[in-house]
């Protein structure tokens, strides 16, 4: 108990990356049938009635109206940059340089979030936590450069767009995780989600309403079985995947946490090969080894 106790954050983040897996999933399947902006806007929306429904059970209060002016402030600031800059250009990029070298490019998100940890909340990373981070970006790396995604082409002449757009949704996504850490401080971590979820509704609000997709969005809602996947992807995306975010970041330091969160394309191989029959390579069974090796490098 006391080993489960001393690893509370990597545990938790481990507890995400299994999160992350089903959402992705259900994600890519309601994206498929409806379109990624009605995606993100209803994702958003639900996980706000879910976590509020939670709260008000747990905490009595649908609302996080106990939380101080920094909570607000700085986890507002983190669900603008991280729920709505960072994915809505993650997702951009997909549609310009492709899926896996736009996750080739999110492996660069613990690095960053160990960066802005260090310079925003004074982290530091001991040795073996760097060696396991190495580890596991390179196991991932591997998996990822060498899996066969119908559609894509190996190649390195990629739109300098796409990969600024990826960069800026890693860039976005690790800034959003320590900015969260920052905000929170000894906050009730799924009330601080509600707070980010809120801002994110908002952010992806403006940005529909400056695209005039409203209609799109409307008209997404009619799908039933898109709903249906999208019901399932809130619950373990926004709801459940976010909150043990800031529960992981919250008992370690940002670039563990997202470190070990970011193996989610290590452990969506086996979904893959189960519910759509891709074929397993080499490489990523390869990948898959060394990232494992690389995570538990985080529990010595």
């Amino acid at each position: 108990m006391d080993y489960i106790t001393g690893h509370t954050g990597e545990f938790a983040a481990l507890a995400v990356a299994f999160f992350w897996t089903v959402t992705a999933l259900a994600f890519e399947s309601a994206s498929r049938k409806i379109g990624s902006i009605p995606v993100n806007i209803m994702r958003l929306v639900m996980a706000f009635f879910f976590i509020g429904t939670f709260t008000l059970i747990s905490r009595g209060s649908f609302i996080p109206l106990d939380a101080s002016n920094h909570n607000w402030i700085w986890l507002s600031l983190s669900g603008l940059i991280g729920l709505v800059l960072g994915d809505y250009y993650l997702f951009k990029s997909y549609a310009l340089i492709g899926s896996r070298f736009a996750m080739l490019i999110m492996t660069t998100v613990p690095p960053m979030a160990a960066f802005f940890g260090f310079l925003i909340l004074g982290e530091s990373l001991q040795l073996m936590h760097l060696a396991g981070m190495v580890v596991v970006i390179g196991g991932i790396t591997t998996a990822i450069f060498n899996r066969p995604i119908k559609g894509e082409k190996l190649s390195m002449k990629l739109a300098p767009k796409g990969v600024l757009f990826a960069l800026i949704g890693a860039l976005g996504q690790a800034l959003g995780l320590v900015l969260s850490k920052y905000g929170m401080e000894d906050y009730d971590p799924f009330a601080s989600t509600h707070i980010r979820i809120i801002a994110g509704v908002l952010g992806y609000s403006f940005v529909i309403t400056v695209l005039g997709r409203w209609g799109v969005v409307r008209n997404a809602m009619k799908n039933s079985e898109a709903m249906k996947s999208l019901t399932l992807g809130a619950v373990f995306g926004p709801f459940l995947g976010i909150s043990f975010s800031l529960i992981a970041v919250k008992y370690t330091e940002a670039g563990i946490a997202s470190t070990i969160m970011a193996i989610v394309p290590i452990l969506i191989i086996a979904p893959s090969v189960l519910i759509y029959k891709e074929k397993i390579t080499k490489a990523e069974v390869i990948g898959a080894v060394i990232s494992v090796c690389g995570v538990a490098l985080f529990f010595m």
